[in-house]
């Protein structure tokens, strides 16, 4: 590859990157204050049922992605790549800082939901639109042969948005006290974004469009129809519908459940304390990233698809035996308590409500360092516990605080499953492009990708945690497990269908 070209395909992957790094930070930063947001901005009555409901609304941003590839990929196949992900980002940056600003639930009632809703709606379309307008373009100007490793800079974005959201809201957390983050300091990752935004939209715009999508549409050969072509003809729907259940479907999964679903798996199931949570993922993520690009590069050796479905493979084999590990290793029941050091606090505290709770906060010690805080909060009505739904109205929260050895060993098990990550996900932006022809790519790409990823991945966190809770009520021992078969199943489905069907195509081919 000549001087001139790889400087020209440095400054296009830049661009690129940096806007849709971006747009997966303003996505990513919603997941990651699930936890908070679920008591801002929905009933405090049950703390389950808001947070399962905040999960939905996180979910529904991906269920509107694949309307969002539809709307965009049709105006990135008309107009062109450039102008459409510019669109994408602002949509994404203006809802992204909006979501930051609405008032609590306590402020303006269901009012905040709907809001939330509604932004989270607006991310997920311009989400839509962004991945295949920045993979298409990348890829078109990648020379033959290379494809795999150019277009896999573009794969790391996702994994660096989620990376620099946990660093914006570690540090923010750092800054401010516990009370200040819990009363606003949650908003400052949401108006951080818009800054971001700003210069990402700044070296967008002086970008060139798309040399390959500039040559069809001065030669007449772009499509009038990109949805009719897509999709009303039954050989590139077969492509489509290949694409989606022998690839991204699975693809979907592995990834949501290697970077989302650990997150929340440690956050809500493991109880570790959030911070220690951000870090443990942040080191695993800086470790991961760098074999994206080379899976990618692989790619163009060996070909995408092996390299996909042994991904997918590894992750269904090893799901469950990782996670059971991840759960040993920081179960109190696996360590030794300093019986001297547990403390017992009660007091009682006037909530926001200036009604009564009666608190108690338990304190122990274990002899390998680890530090447990349990704080359960009795609502009181008339001097006695307030009764909803024929039980007492009784809150928990439990934290736990773990030593090196323990962060290390999980450090490990979140490693392995980015490695599955950068397997199944690394190849294949360019898999999907060398999938269709060039007039309706932008939307025949885009489809495949953000129903698997959108609605079979984004639907994971809310889905897995659903069967958790219901398993742990069940009073079955290993009920943390239980939500990894929706990964597992989901994933075996694609492997199948991806061995039969998908062929390893000539990694050298025009597109």
């Amino acid at each position: 590859m000549k001087e001139k070209s790889t400087k020209g395909i440095w400054k296009v992957i830049s661009a690129s990157s940096m806007g849709t790094m971006i747009e997966w930070y303003d996505f990513y930063i919603f997941g990651s204050l699930a936890v908070v947001i679920s008591t801002k901005f929905f009933p405090a009555d049950n703390p389950t049922a808001a947070f399962l409901a905040t999960l939905a609304t996180f979910a529904v941003g991906f269920v509107v992605r694949p309307f969002g590839a539809l709307f965009f990929g049709r105006l990135g196949d008309l107009i062109g790549r450039k102008y459409t992900f510019m669109v994408t980002l602002l949509l994404m940056g203006g809802a992204t800082f909006l979501i930051g600003c609405i008032p609590s639930y306590e402020t303006i009632g269901f009012m905040a939901p709907l809001l939330v809703l509604i932004l989270r709606m607006l991310q997920g379309l311009a989400l839509g639109g962004e991945y295949g307008g920045a993979a298409t373009y990348v890829a078109e100007h990648a020379p033959v042969g290379q494809r795999g490793y150019w277009t896999s800079w573009i794969q790391t974005t996702a994994t660096v948005g989620l990376f620099i959201s946990l660093m914006v809201i570690l540090a923010t957390r750092n800054l401010l006290t516990p009370e200040q983050f819990d009363e606003w300091g949650w908003r400052v990752p949401f108006w951080v974004s818009i800054i971001m935004v700003g210069v990402s939209y700044l070296i967008r715009k002086n970008m060139d469009e798309s040399p390959v999508f500039a040559k069809a549409k001065s030669e007449g050969k772009t499509s009038t129809n990109p949805l009719k072509e897509s999709f009303g003809n039954r050989y590139n729907l077969k492509f489509v519908l290949l694409a989606l259940f022998g690839a991204t479907m699975g693809q979907g999964v592995v990834w949501y459940t290697g970077q989302f679903y650990a997150m929340s798996f440690l956050k809500t199931v493991m109880s570790i304390d959030s911070s220690q949570v951000d870090t443990l993922l942040g080191i695993a993520l800086i470790l991961g990233t760098p074999f994206f690009i080379v899976f990618g590069w692989l790619s163009d050796k060996v070909g995408r698809k092996y390299i996909m479905m042994g991904g997918m493979l590894l992750a269904i084999l090893l799901y469950r035996p990782i996670y059971k590990q991840m759960y040993e290793t920081t179960s109190v029941k696996n360590k030794t308590e300093i019986v001297a050091n547990t403390k017992v606090v009660s007091e009682l505290k006037e909530n926001k409500k200036q009604t009564m709770d009666s608190i108690y906060t338990t304190s122990k010690e274990y002899t390998d360092g680890t530090k447990f805080l349990e704080v359960k909060t009795v609502s009181l009505e008339n001097g006695t516990a307030k009764i909803v739904d024929g039980k007492p109205k009784i809150e928990t929260k439990t934290t736990i605080n773990i030593n090196w050895d323990d962060k290390w060993a999980l450090i490990f098990l979140i490693f392995i499953q980015v490695l599955f990550v950068t397997m199944v996900y690394g190849p294949i932006a360019a898999f999907l492009v060398e999938m269709f022809p060039v007039k309706i790519r932008y939307t025949s790409m885009s489809l495949p990708y953000h129903v698997g990823n959108g609605i079979f991945g984004g639907l994971l966190p809310a889905i897995s945690t659903y069967f958790v809770i219901n398993a742990k009520e069940a009073g079955n021992p290993e009920f943390y497990l239980e939500g990894l078969w929706y990964p597992i199943v989901i994933a075996a489905v694609s492997f199948v269908v991806g061995m039969i069907y998908i062929k390893n195509k000539d990694k050298n081919a025009h597109i």
